[in-house]
């Protein structure tokens, strides 16, 4: 039986406003088939008909509107501020993208490397089973300051909530395999040009 192998698989992440969005953009136009794990994430919580039943039933049939899509409101309320129950949320969310994340790669096989972007890689555990992970680093100060003027409604107490639960940039430093830094000082282009060059040889 013949056995076609799989393509190598690179990791992004970086905290928010560190740019991982644009860097996967740059690949794409390379070329690179990017799996973005936090949109199909959402889409899977109003299309995976297993993962709907699930959330159903842990958190009750208010976490739907009547025309299907996800009640953020309700979810708001009773879930994504309760740490406990958004645990249980991701736990069920995180297996079936994973699931779906394999059925992709599988899709994309014939590429010689593929690309998964999730700003919670490494506090999903999603980075086990990837051959490489980049992380996307940037300054805090410049983080916030992209984002505020990127999303008008938040703020700089809500970015720092949502900074508090993603791990801390040194960590992810120490956990990468690669760095792209994205400060305003160096250019990303090349940088990506590096990688791709890197993977491609692999």
């Amino acid at each position: 039986m013949l056995v076609v192998a799989k393509p190598f698989q690179i990791g992004i992440t970086g905290g928010i406003g560190s740019g991982k969005s644009t860097v996967c953009k740059i690949f794409q136009h390379l070329g690179v088939p990017v799996y973005d794990a936090d949109s199909h994430a959402k889409k899977l919580m109003t299309t995976d008909g297993i993962l709907i039943s699930q959330i159903k039933k842990e958190f009750g049939d208010l976490s739907y509107n009547s025309d299907g899509t996800l009640n953020r409101i309700y979810l708001g309320n009773n879930v994504f501020h309760n740490e406990e129950k958004l645990a249980l949320l991701n736990s069920l969310v995180h297996p079936r993208v994973a699931i779906d994340y394999s059925h992709w790669v599988n899709e994309n096989k014939q590429h010689t490397y593929v690309i998964k972007e999730a700003a919670l890689l490494f506090e999903a555990n999603s980075h086990k089973g990837l051959d490489r992970v980049i992380v996307v680093t940037a300054p805090e100060a410049l983080r916030f300051k992209r984002v505020l003027a990127r999303d008008l409604h938040r703020t700089v107490e809500q970015l720092k909530a949502i900074v508090e639960k993603q791990m801390p940039e040194d960590e992810k430093r120490e956990r990468a395999d690669h760095i792209i830094v994205n400060d305003e000082s160096m250019l990303v282009i090349p940088q990506v040009l590096e990688l791709h060059a890197l993977f491609s040889s692999l």
